[in-house]
């Protein structure tokens, strides 16, 4: 198996655990105080995990730097990385680091706010048939936009650079909107090769309310064949009434998506001030926003009446306050770092760094943090074991860090 392999720029080591801890008493990594304190949890464990009993002993290498805004970021099999850069350009990163030269025949993108060009995922059998998907903040007219996925090959050059070619839009979400928020977006292929698509409500009041719309198209989960067909199996298929590609709603902003060990799709999505999620979305299910919520607004006040729980509507299974600001995610499943075995990697914007989830079933037994000292956009879990991640810091681009065990 093949990494990145790309040259180390710059080290930046932690010298054992990055928190301390008590294997008789572990507390949790987030100590500060919650912004909603009258709210509960659901039951036991549904946040603030302790940290485990012993964190892992890795160190972090900047492999790639100067880099534009990025993204998204997939590893390459015959080596480097493709990233998406938030101002619409596609690079493949060459593995001594540098970032080639943009691409060419990417859609144009709608960058203002948080749009931009959004995730990228290769597809299942990438290495015979050089297919992409990504997904990207879509220009409708009218000053509307509204996240769109397409699909296309990349043609690579002998000069770092390359080009699509037979691009297809193969999803539109609708409606759309005349606003800078909340586009989402993740790509996940499920094992059965269909494709899952995130969005998000895009913010304001009261479009965020179409959350609970299955007329609509905000605020979902999606589930589409990899041309762009509803799967058969999706909960809406032959409704007549609701979006057929729905697979689940009453989601709010979804930008960390991946596949569990169990084949299903999980997820984090951004809540209000207060209220990050951990979800696992099943068909055709209610996880409840802006009805229910953990968290408060960006004000102060409750959202809606201030209820965390409804009948009909799902618990998170895990959730934040205060929040994390989830990004990027992926599922450990290499023996590089054993200690990470079976967690999922989750980037944290404002949490500056990999939060590290152990999980037991589909509960989260313990939580750890490790501190990147930035935002953190995207986690992939590399071919060789080591875990890669996209950090950024306003003003000065985007790098890609390894982290694997301390030498």
């Amino acid at each position: 198996m093949r990494s990145l392999a790309l040259p180390v720029a710059a080290v930046l080591a932690f010298a054992g655990p990055a928190f301390a801890q008590s294997t008789d008493a572990r507390p949790p990594v987030q100590t500060g105080a919650p912004n909603a304190p009258d709210q509960s949890p659901a039951f036991q464990g549904q946040t603030r995990a302790p940290q485990p009993a012993q964190n892992a002993n890795v160190s972090a290498e900047k492999v790639a730097t100067g880099l534009p805004q990025v993204w998204g970021l997939e590893i390459l099999p015959e080596g480097g990385a493709l990233i998406t850069a938030k101002r619409g350009t596609m690079h493949i990163v060459s593995r001594d680091g540098a970032a080639g030269p943009e691409i060419q025949g990417v859609p144009e993108v709608d960058a203002d706010g948080q749009g931009g060009l959004l995730d990228v995922a290769l597809a299942p059998d990438y290495a015979d048939s050089g297919i992409i998907y990504f997904s990207y903040a879509e220009p409708r007219g009218g000053g509307e936009n509204a996240t769109s996925v397409a699909r296309a090959r990349l043609d690579r050059d002998g000069n770092g650079g390359g080009s699509l070619s037979g691009t297809e839009v193969i999803f539109q979400q609708t409606p759309a909107y005349a606003g800078s928020k909340h586009f989402g977006s993740r790509l996940a292929f499920a094992p059965d090769g269909t494709l899952f698509v995130t969005v998000g409500e895009r913010s304001d009041t009261p479009i965020r309310d179409q959350a609970q719309d299955l007329g609509s198209g905000l605020g979902k989960v999606f589930r589409i064949n990899p041309d762009g067909s509803v799967p058969d199996g999706n909960p809406y298929a032959k409704s007549g009434e609701a979006l057929p590609e729905i697979w689940s709603y009453g989601h709010r902003n979804l930008q960390s998506a991946t596949i569990g060990p169990d084949g299903q799709l999980w997820t984090v999505e951004h809540g209000p001030r207060g209220g990050d999620e951990l979800n696992r979305p099943e068909a055709g299910k209610n996880y409840g926003w802006p009805v229910i919520t953990y968290g408060l607004t960006y004000g102060g006040s409750p959202v809606g009446q201030g209820i965390t729980a409804k009948d009909g509507m799902e618990q998170p299974i895990y959730y934040w306050d205060p929040v994390i600001a989830p990004s990027g995610m992926d599922y450990y499943d290499a023996d590089l770092i054993p200690e990470w075995n079976g967690a999922f990697l989750v980037g944290g914007l404002q949490s500056r760094g990999v939060v590290i989830l152990h999980m037991d079933g589909d509960r989260v037994s313990a939580e750890e943090w490790l501190p990147l000292d930035a935002r953190v956009r995207d986690v992939k879990v590399g071919p060789d074991g080591a875990v890669y991640a996209v950090t950024e810091t306003r003003g000065s681009g985007s790098s890609i860090v390894r982290i694997a065990p301390d030498a």
